[in-house]
């Protein structure tokens, strides 16, 4: 069955298919803090996009109800972080020259602690700003590619300068489609849920927890009739006649496909026929109905 519009939905309808764009305390892990958002909504699922260590703070959306399966669409967006870096000796004068000079695509092996093979890679670092230098310590706004770690970034970096350095305090500032102009706290996750449960009070709850489409925003869209979104709810490919729209994304692009009304319908590749008379527009990588 399809959704109701994003907006027109019930609340119990908002959680078993929202996103909590979630300000992650020092402390708990990305995983823990995913099974507090589940068992507090109290659907069956919860997944957050795009982890965090521990000690890390900030921008953590996490996937409720059926929503995880969304989550490819938000390791496909760029991250930006605030990071302290902690030098080793007094800051060289050179200092924001030789911090410019790793703006752009790296060499990068993964951690020993990290989950995934530490094979050499290329990671691209778009924007890295100096935000201020006090004694020992650089603040730096990193926006950089998915994957891309910042503790080597910063143990590179004091490298280069020439002091040794790590990684301080480090926070999150954007993932995908979200910012930290709206995080929030799981304090207030959990009032809000209360408020709603205990008093029937829904606008508090429904500025907390946001429809799960605003996780797709980044990505080109394609509009396709509810006829064919039924047929890919059973699982066939979105065939051109189907497509009523789109945003002309490029052949093998990641692109979401929902209804006339808004209403997610599924991820998929564009195969470049979205405007032909017949055959395949869109391959399927998950649906989300």
């Amino acid at each position: 069955m399809m959704r109701a519009p994003p907006m027109e939905r019930s609340v119990e309808s908002l959680l078993e298919f929202g996103v909590v764009n979630l300000d992650k305390p020092p402390g708990p892990s990305a995983h823990e803090v995913s099974a507090w958002v589940r068992d507090f909504a109290g659907v069956e699922k919860a997944a957050h996009a795009g982890t965090l260590d521990p000690k890390v703070t900030g921008c953590l959306p996490v996937l409720t109800g059926t929503a995880p399966r969304l989550a490819p669409a938000l390791l496909e967006g760029s991250k930006e972080y605030v990071a302290v870096l902690e030098l080793h000796d007094d800051a060289p004068g050179d200092l924001r020259d030789v911090i410019a000079e790793f703006e752009g695509p790296l060499y990068q092996k993964p951690p020993r602690k990290s989950a995934v093979s530490r094979r050499l890679r290329v990671r691209e670092v778009y924007t890295l700003d100096v935000l201020e230098v006090r004694e020992r310590q650089a603040l730096l706004r990193i926006e950089c590619e998915s994957g891309t770690y910042v503790r080597k970034l910063c143990h590179d970096l004091g490298l280069a300068l020439g002091t040794g350095a790590h990684m301080g305090h480090l926070r999150r500032t954007a993932t995908g489609p979200f910012d930290d102009s709206d995080l929030v706290t799981m304090h207030e996750y959990v009032d809000a849920l209360a408020e709603w449960r205990d008093r029937g009070a829904e606008d508090w709850i429904r500025g907390v927890v946001q429809p799960a489409e605003n996780a797709l925003v980044h990505l080109p869209h394609v509009t396709i009739a509810p006829s064919a979104a039924s047929e890919v709810a059973n699982g066939a490919p979105v065939y051109a006649p189907g497509v009523i729209d789109h945003d002309d994304p490029e052949p093998g692009a990641l692109v979401a496909c929902v209804t006339p009304n808004d209403a997610a319908v599924c991820l998929g590749r564009a195969t470049g026929a979205l405007d032909a008379d017949s055959g395949e527009a869109v391959t399927l990588e998950r649906v989300l109905v």
